[in-house]
């Protein structure tokens, strides 16, 4: 029939199920809404307009129609968290650029909630579920985004500061940010908003520049020790606590939900992690830096 049938659930294929059943399966409409277009002779089963409620069909085998328009079978759901290496850009199609979707490997057509920028690393999450995506991107989805930062000279407990308490940037002052010092030239920051390259223009305005920058954590599902280029798909646990954030910013009442704190590390062990981080990944992140002023100047 179409290549769509190969994500219908087992259950369903083979078996002839009520065709108001396969519509709502299908994605087109609810049952009830199914049965009132049956009854109006807006369906159709292998060209032939039915209208009782009780004709069974073969998802496998007959061609169902509404108003002349095929029925196929809604796609399957993904849910894919990346670690985004530097040089790929979140970008659908942006020409001579490595794109993120090339990264993973599905049938299905997905698409990043959110964004990272170029030269930064991390956490991305990707989705081929509309609705979950719009109210995610929504700037009410007011969820935590929790980013590693290194940036190129010792950087002041007073910047530090100045970075959590809010600084002008695009017209306007950022929200207050959870900012915790790693080391002289490091620190975690805690988003609860997404403006463009928030980040690297934030300390642009406290005179310092990135030469690192990871994210780590989306709400509470955590980049972990997922390896910099792989990916994996969210647990059924993650999807459940995404779904819910969606919900709360489609409502923007009620309780805010609650969730298991996603960071186990004590202050003191992400510290020692930083440092690590630091140490390991400071000559290339000079030699990037200095490879892009050659290229494309000061930035």
């Amino acid at each position: 029939m179409s290549e769509s049938m190969q994500t219908i659930d087992p259950e369903i294929i083979g078996k002839r199920i009520r065709l108001q059943k396969w519509l709502s399966e299908a994605g087109v409409c609810s049952r009830r809404t199914g049965e009132a277009w049956i009854r109006a002779g807006r369906v159709s089963v292998n060209n032939q307009v039915v209208t009782e409620l009780g004709t069974r069909i073969d998802p496998k085998r007959d061609r169902v129609e509404v108003d002349g328009k095929p029925v196929l079978l809604r796609p399957k759901l993904v849910y894919i968290a990346l670690n985004k290496p530097a040089g790929y850009v979140t970008s659908l199609k942006q020409p001579g650029e490595r794109l993120v979707r090339d990264l993973i490997h599905v049938p299905e057509r997905i698409y990043p909630i959110g964004r990272l920028d170029k030269a930064s690393t991390g956490l991305l999450l990707l989705t081929n579920d509309g609705n979950l995506h719009h109210r995610l991107s929504h700037p009410s989805f007011d969820h935590e985004k929790e980013y590693r930062v290194i940036v190129s000279e010792p950087i002041s407990d007073a910047s530090l500061k100045r970075l959590a308490e809010g600084v002008v940037i695009l017209g306007g002052i950022t929200r207050p940010a959870e900012v915790y010092r790693t080391s002289d030239r490091s620190f975690r920051i805690i988003l609860r908003e997404g403006r463009n390259r928030q980040i690297r223009r934030m300390l642009e305005t406290v005179g310092h520049r990135v030469v690192m920058l990871q994210r780590i954590r989306i709400a509470d599902i955590v980049l972990g020790n997922l390896p910099e280029g792989k990916w994996r798909y969210l647990t059924k646990t993650e999807i459940a606590h995404l779904r819910a954030w969606g919900e709360f910013a489609d409502q923007r009442n009620g309780p805010l939900p609650t969730f298991p704190q996603p960071l186990s590390t004590s202050p003191m062990q992400a510290a020692e992690e930083d440092f690590r981080l630091e140490a390991s990944t400071r000559e290339r992140c000079r030699g990037r830096f200095r490879n892009n002023e050659r290229k494309h100047g000061p930035s």
